[in-house]
């Protein structure tokens, strides 16, 4: 069987979605094919089950042209089920053209099955475009199996000593905690734990990078929602700071800092989510 997933939309977006197509996959012996942004190619490759990634830029200004090229890409390959998380009406018509006997969507004239409203944190939301088929997710258990290259090259990246790896990544928004205390939080902690390692995460890696330096931390400080959510799938100890509690799975590696004033948080309020 082959299922197809129209996936606009951002990063984090695309990392909620992921637990319920890796669920979709096991659950129904599919292989998967997701037509999104080119510059997310490196993430939904994480997936052993997905066997092509289309590249179609959903936010540009598309032409009839461009629905045209993909509708041929969809046309081709003999798929069961597409799981549409886009909308519009020139998706609508590309997918009523095509010959997908299947297509789960939120709304639309050409989704054949509507999604049903779910509760829970962000990625378990995805459940309701698996219910249409019979199917059911627990997003917490999703884990992310990077390749061993990819773990190795991280490894060597990171600085020298086997102390514990503290994995910082602000957001960098006006609302985030303030520069200068992601820049001393390091160095406070270093005095009461010397072999302290720390390493800030790269923006300019890609997402897949990204995810074998979080999965190679011991605890992970971000303020950023696609670094939480790559820890969470990777398992590792998470201080997530200006994330309501709905965005995360309840777990005792979790904690949540600074949902209504993330910049009003005091260095000794994150040392002790930490466990310092």
């Amino acid at each position: 069987m082959r299922v197809l997933v129209l996936s606009p939309g951002t990063a984090q977006q695309q990392l909620e979605r992921m637990p319920a197509i890796a669920a979709c996959a096991n659950e129904l012996g599919a292989s998967i094919q997701v037509a999104c942004s080119p510059g997310y190619r490196s993430l939904w490759t994480l997936l052993p089950s997905v066997e092509k990634i289309i590249p179609f830029d959903f936010s540009a200004n598309l032409t009839m042209a461009d629905w045209a090229n993909l509708l041929g890409c969809v046309r081709e390959p003999d798929f069961q089920v597409c799981l549409n998380f886009a909308e519009g009406r020139q998706v609508n018509l590309m997918l009523s053209m095509s010959h997908i006997p299947t297509r789960v969507a939120e709304a639309g004239f050409a989704a054949t099955a509507e999604v049903s409203q779910v509760e829970g944190w962000s990625a378990q939301r995805c459940a309701g475009f698996l219910a249409p088929l019979g199917l059911s997710l627990d997003a917490a258990a999703f884990r992310i199996s990077l390749p061993a290259a990819l773990m190795n090259g991280a490894r060597e990246r990171q600085p020298q000593g086997d102390g514990p790896l503290l994995l910082l990544q602000p957001a960098g928004t006006e609302e985030d905690w303030p520069a200068e205390r992601w820049k001393q939080l390091p160095l406070t902690i270093q005095a009461k734990l010397p072999g302290l390692r720390t390493i800030y995460l790269a923006d300019n890696s890609s997402l897949s990078e990204r995810a074998a330096q979080i999965a190679c931390a011991d605890v992970v400080l971000t303020s950023s929602p696609e670094t939480s959510l790559l820890a969470t799938f990777c398992g590792v100890p998470l201080v997530a700071l200006g994330l309501s509690d709905d965005q995360l799975p309840e777990r005792d590696v979790i904690r949540h800092l600074g949902h209504d004033n993330l910049r009003s948080l005091s260095e000794a309020d994150v040392l002790e989510a930490m466990g310092f």
